[in-house]
């Protein structure tokens, strides 16, 4: 039988076994799919306190349940740092990192590592899966090299394939297995095992003509949040000036039942998506002579929305008599965004920072992170404080930095003596509010 027809029927009767490599937000809601599909999973990681977390059946993400893991432990999945069992699956799915460089730069390490790692304990008939974002090329011209350097053909030996993740943490309306899975691969009968395997996991495929239309298909998404979110947040400063509300706009504009998709202002942007995956397409671009101008205009603006908050309320305490040094502030979220427990350049976090600098002294509340150590000199780790009517009274600022849908915004009205909203949570017309 060949190579191709056996993983095929493995897959059908779903005697597969999947190996996880990365066990992060990404590869740890991804195993869980395949094992709720029906089949066996190893995951792999090179972190041990993910391992063990997991061999105690208990869970490090928060979207994830420990009865999940007990649940999925007890189906059979096992996770590992040995990476000789990779001899042992049928199906590899990489969910490494690709983060950057202190360049700002790609940086493919774990990537490129996770496949020397794996290259020696390959055998035939064995499907290769690359679900770590990255610029276009980047599978053909980095990761097939090495794959083949054993003697695999690929193609015929072993099966490559290349699928995005599209995780979008916090969004309870979509999960792994039903936000659809785009895939590409090397040749048709890599594709055709590669869509064998993930149509018994995800609820829908979308199967495209080559490995390097899915690489970009995933930075064409994140690349257009990211100069939509530019476009509001400028919008937001013309608005401002001319004493505009940008969320009675944007609630107004979506009334439009055609050509136009909601986007709201803010500090910025965050996550391990929208502030890095731009990078990827801006440094290929440059090896083609080409200047990704929108790209780095909607980085720029995005960047400064930090300082044009602060910029705005030094402004509103200066009209009130008041300055930023020694005021007691007190911030609602620091997570990158809402509903979730990842600070990943978290425009939060940069806002902090820069209140720090101006001396203020801070303190924070979020629900989905208990303690956090902020960069601030002698200060260590501090503890989310409780929200209550004594503790919001206690400060002379409240900043509504993450937007957490679990939060009493109406408490909050109620006992802060001022408010600084950046996500227009509150009135723009109410004297107690500085929107920015």
């Amino acid at each position: 039988m060949k190579n191709k027809d056996r993983i095929l029927n493995n897959n059908e009767n779903k005697t597969s076994k999947i190996g996880i490599i990365g066990l992060g937000y990404v590869g740890m809601p991804l195993a869980l799919s395949f094992v709720n599909a029906g089949f066996k999973v190893i995951g792999f990681d090179i972190d041990n306190k993910k391992i063990e977390k997991i061999k105690n059946k208990e869970s490090y993400i928060w979207s994830i349940t420990s009865e999940n893991i007990k649940n999925a432990t007890t189906k059979g999945f096992e996770a590992t740092t040995d990476f000789s069992k990779i001899n042992n699956v049928n199906v590899i799915i990489v969910c490494v990192p690709t983060p950057l460089t202190k360049y700002g730069q790609p940086e493919l390490k774990y990537l490129i590592n996770s496949i020397k790692l794996i290259k020696h304990y390959l055998k035939k008939g064995q499907l290769v899966s690359i679900e770590s974002t990255t610029y276009p090329g980047t599978t053909e011209e980095e990761v097939i090299p090495i794959l083949s350097e054993e003697g695999f053909i690929v193609g015929k030996d072993i099966f490559v394939c290349y699928s995005p993740e599209r995780e979008d943490p916090g969004n309870e309306s979509y999960s792994t297995r039903t936000i659809p899975k785009i895939i590409g691969a090397y040749s048709k009968d890599c594709l055709e095992v590669a869509v064998s395997i993930y149509s018994k996991a995800i609820k829908e495929v979308v199967p495209v003509s080559s490995i390097r239309v899915a690489e970009m298909t995933k930075l064409h998404e994140n690349i257009y949040r990211l100069i939509n979110i530019g476009l509001v947040n400028e919008m937001k400063m013309i608005c401002d000036k001319m004493r505009i509300d940008i969320h009675e706009v944007v609630k107004a504009a979506k009334t439009k039942p055609f050509g136009f998709t909601p986007y709201y202002p803010g500090p910025g942007v965050g996550g391990h998506c929208i502030p890095v995956d731009p990078n990827y397409l801006t440094w290929k671009a440059k090896q083609f002579s080409l200047e990704t101008r929108f790209i780095t205009l909607a980085q720029t603006i995005n960047k400064e929305m930090a300082n044009w908050i602060l910029d705005k309320l030094l402004e509103e305490l200066n009209l009130r008599g008041k300055i930023l040094n020694n005021l007691k502030v007190l911030f609602i979220g620091i997570a990158y965004k809402k509903n979730v427990d990842d600070i990943r350049e978290s425009p939060s976090v940069k806002l902090i920072n820069l209140f720090d600098e101006n001396k203020a002294i801070i303190s924070y509340h979020d629900p989905y992170i208990e303690n956090f150590k902020f960069n601030f000199s002698n200060k260590g780790l501090q503890k989310s404080i409780e929200l209550n009517a004594k503790n919001i009274s206690n400060y002379d600022l409240v900043v509504i930095s993450t937007d957490h849908d679990n939060i009493d915004y109406q408490l909050i009205y109620e006992n802060a003596k001022l408010i600084l909203d950046t996500r227009g949570k509150y009135s723009s017309n109410d004297k107690k509010i500085i929107n920015a």
